[in-house]
């Protein structure tokens, strides 16, 4: 018997053997690396309730932002022109609505951290809101004047409401806002009425009007959802509306909102959703003036005035109604000033940085946030002690919108 043949015919086996192992080995491990690559990656878990957007109106983005982290933790882009973007928030906290100046409607999934949907619904558009029940989004729009309903989930129309308040005479319409009863209250710029449409059955609404006054610009709901009040441009005072009595159409309060007799130089419109109701007062940016104005929230009398260092533009109440937050107009945009609603004095005045735009508060009163766009910064600040605790880098923020506002009317 010849040994080193044998020898030689097993050393080949063997070698062939370790091969086909090897190819075995390999193929296995490239089906490992492609069911990898394929599979989805699980989104992180976190509560919605947590949660908000930054605009970055200048990008076309959002900053996504974890409220209680203290950080971003995403970013949404290709969200067209954010130059005056609004935000609403689905019933359980999960998707958010951004409503673009260029009729762009989009929305993103706060979860997964992604642009679920966007349609373009319109040629100007300002703003947004949502049903009682969460299922019908509603766009406001400048052209063409009216409002537009919108499926929730799908985004598919359902119905819309010219703002014809004359033959052949379209308004462009502001100041939307949801009311109880599946219903919109918002104003008509042109027409000078403040209309509301119920949505019970979405494809086919029906409609109110009211005279309101000349040039409604603005409107806001109180927050247990009874009276809409709707600031006049053409004229001192504000138009009300008791939404429980709607049979007694609106009427003029605050008969001296305004700009008064001496037409004082107005370097930014104060928006109505910058107006609060805390402690039994409204609180009301003074147009034109360096003053913050107090009024009863029953009667509607003016009851105080609180000087201020500018111009201001939004009065936040902090959820606790404890504080007024206030920002301000160009040239004393970088500042911020605090009024204690107990006292009617400005307890803090703050430096946070330059071209303060908006002011958003955690749920429970704990931390304020605030944009400054020219130094592509969020900064948050404890409430009680006035420290800084944190910064958040964005490009030229703007609104801030977090997502406790699913839960309120008018938000």
């Amino acid at each position: 018997m010849d040994c080193r043949a044998t020898d030689r015919r097993l050393s080949r086996g063997n070698t062939l053997m370790r091969t086909f192992g090897y190819l075995i080995a390999c193929f296995a491990f490239s089906l490992v690396l492609a069911a990898c690559s394929s599979a989805p990656v699980a989104p992180v878990v976190r509560g919605t309730g947590d949660l908000g957007v930054v605009i970055e109106r200048a990008k076309g983005a959002v900053t996504l932002v974890n409220t209680s982290s203290r950080s971003a933790y995403g970013r949404v882009e290709g969200l067209g022109d954010l130059s005056h973007a609004s935000v609403v928030f689905s019933r359980d906290a999960r998707y958010a609505f951004v409503f673009g100046r260029d009729g762009g409607l989009s929305k993103i999934d706060l979860m997964e951290g992604r642009l679920a949907k966007r349609i373009m619904q319109s040629g100007n558009a300002i703003g947004g809101s949502i049903s009682q029940d969460g299922r019908i989004v509603v766009a406001q729009n400048y052209t063409p004047g009216g409002i537009k309903a919108f499926d929730a989930q799908t985004l598919e129309l359902l119905s819309e409401v010219p703002a014809e308040y004359a033959p052949g005479k379209f308004s462009k319409v502001v100041g939307l806002a949801d009311v109880p009863g599946q219903r919109f209250a918002y104003a008509l710029f042109d027409g000078g009425e403040i209309w509301v449409s119920d949505f019970t059955n979405p494809r086919a609404p029906t409609t109110r009007r009211f005279p309101a006054g000349q040039q409604p610009y603005d409107g806001l709901i109180t927050p247990e959802g009874r009276y809409y009040l709707a600031g006049l441009f053409g004229e001192d005072g504000i138009a009300q509306l008791d939404l429980w009595r709607p049979e007694n159409g609106a009427r003029k309060i605050l008969q001296n909102y305004g700009r008064g007799q001496e037409k004082l130089p107005v370097f930014k419109m104060p928006h109505l959703r910058g107006w609060s109701i805390a402690a039994g007062q409204a609180w009301l940016p003074a147009i034109g003036r360096h003053e913050v104005i107090a009024a009863d929230a029953t009667t509607w009398l003016e009851t105080r005035r609180v000087a201020l260092k500018g111009q201001p533009v939004f009065a936040i109440a902090s959820p606790d109604q404890r504080q007024i937050w206030v920002n301000f107009a160009h040239p004393d945009n970088g500042w911020v000033q605090v009024i204690d609603t107990l006292s009617g004095q400005v307890v803090q005045t703050l430096q946070p940085g330059r071209a303060v735009l908006h002011m958003e508060f955690t749920a429970r009163s704990g931390n304020v946030w605030i944009s400054a766009r020219d130094d592509n910064k969020v900064l948050i600040y404890d409430t009680r002690s006035f420290a800084k605790l944190a910064e958040i880098d964005a490009d030229a923020p703007s609104g801030i919108f977090f997502t406790s506002r699913a839960a309120r009317i008018g938000f």
